[in-house]
């Protein structure tokens, strides 16, 4: 009788590594509630259409996200730039070869899967500034370190403003400004990069339009502002987050369920995508709304934990990129759903409907469960020689 072949030791110690519980269980939860969001965004027969795709992309994501979370994360540092030029020719490709949709070029549509580059560049971006802020460990505090940071962002998010995807474009930069305050970087440097955003801002607003070019879309504009005062213009550039908050007011302690008629009528626009999560309040109120924060709470607090875990500084970053960027797109789409952010186009992480979303955070999350195996198996080996 021939035995069966042994895995390799490799294997074997990759499978026995540990992992976050918690973290786990606050993805899992997320992705139910997302699943019963989507159902009840599209209730009629197309309700079932969505969720089945929802559920693939999750269960696709999770596949892919345990690959991730049993390899060494420090391997990607010498990756660094193939993933940047990843990074930059995926979007470029989006750029030129995506299929306009609502006057923005956002994705490239496959037969199954509608591949939105701007999603995983968040995430290779992460991974790409902490490995150069790694490197450069030792001239943290060089105005040089700052400013090609920012550089290596402000490229990819000005090739995503192109599309235009201003969301996601900001999502680059925080994660950008995160990585250097946790570096240490000077206040100095901070106070510059704010100088140079109010004149960026002040040239796109004012200056550039005044000589007759064009920056930002009229819609774009009224998007920006229209939080400010939705009720001026309640039937174009206010009426989306005026939908969004009757549908969350609506929903009380404990939601409305089936008499939910902001997402049944069709008057709550985008129910799947951007207002996900006035679905939750209309359907299930104060409750259910209370239910999806807690479990980012849960998914924040966790990561915050792995970054302290973490056994290099390479890691420590990624999990604190990874914090920022889901803290960040938390808050905005949130506070657009509630009246209190514009709105930019920002997906509620592992809640929002599409592929590239859901897939690309969850691979974050497998990155943060190879820093923490990783980080608990280095702590181990230590605990084990100070034992000898």
């Amino acid at each position: 009788m021939i035995d069966a072949p042994k895995p390799s030791p490799s294997l074997s110690a990759a499978l026995r590594l540990p992992f976050d519980p918690l973290l786990a269980l606050a993805v899992v939860g997320l992705g139910v509630c997302s699943l019963v969001a989507v159902q009840a965004s599209s209730p009629d027969e197309l309700g079932s259409y969505y969720v089945v795709r929802q559920a693939a992309y999750f269960l696709l994501g999770l596949v892919l996200a345990a690959a991730v979370s049993r390899i060494d994360y420090s391997r990607l540092r010498e990756l660094k730039y193939g993933l940047y030029a990843l990074l930059m020719l995926s979007i470029v490709a989006v750029l030129v070869f995506g299929s306009v949709s609502r006057g923005s070029r956002l994705s490239i549509e496959f037969p199954f899967f509608s591949f939105q580059a701007s999603e995983l560049g968040k995430i290779l971006l992460v991974v790409v500034l902490a490995a150069f802020l790694t490197d450069r460990s030792r001239r943290l505090d060089d105005r040089d370190t700052t400013a090609r940071t920012m550089l290596l962002a402000l490229i990819p998010a000005a090739v995503v403003m192109i599309a235009p995807d201003l969301g996601s474009a900001t999502v680059y930069v925080v994660v950008a400004v995160a990585l250097l305050f946790l570096v240490g970087t000077s206040w100095k440097h901070f106070a510059a990069l704010g100088a140079l955003t109010a004149t960026a801002v002040a040239l796109v607003l004012v200056a550039v339009p005044a000589v007759g070019l064009t920056v930002l879309e009229d819609y774009q504009k009224e998007r920006l502002t229209a939080f400010l005062e939705p009720s001026a213009d309640p039937a174009d550039a206010g009426y989306q987050q005026a939908q969004s908050q009757v549908a969350i007011g609506s929903g009380q302690r404990t939601g409305r369920g089936e008499q939910a008629t902001q997402t049944r009528l069709d008057f709550l626009p985008e129910a799947r995508t951007d207002f996900i999560f006035a679905v939750v309040g209309e359907g299930w109120g104060f409750v259910g709304a209370g239910l999806v924060l807690a479990l980012y709470a849960l998914l924040i607090w966790r990561a915050i934990r792995v970054l302290t875990m973490a056994k290099n500084l390479f890691g420590a970053l990624i999990a604190g990129g990874i914090v920022a960027m889901l803290l960040y797109q938390v808050f905005i789409n949130v506070g657009m759903n509630v009246g209190i952010m514009p709105i930019t186009g920002i997906a509620l992480p592992l809640m929002t409907y599409g592929g590239s979303s859901v897939i690309s955070n969850l691979l974050a999350v497998g990155l943060l469960q190879s820093i923490y195996a990783q980080g608990r198996e280095a702590s181990a080996r230590k605990g084990r020689v100070a034992a000898t």
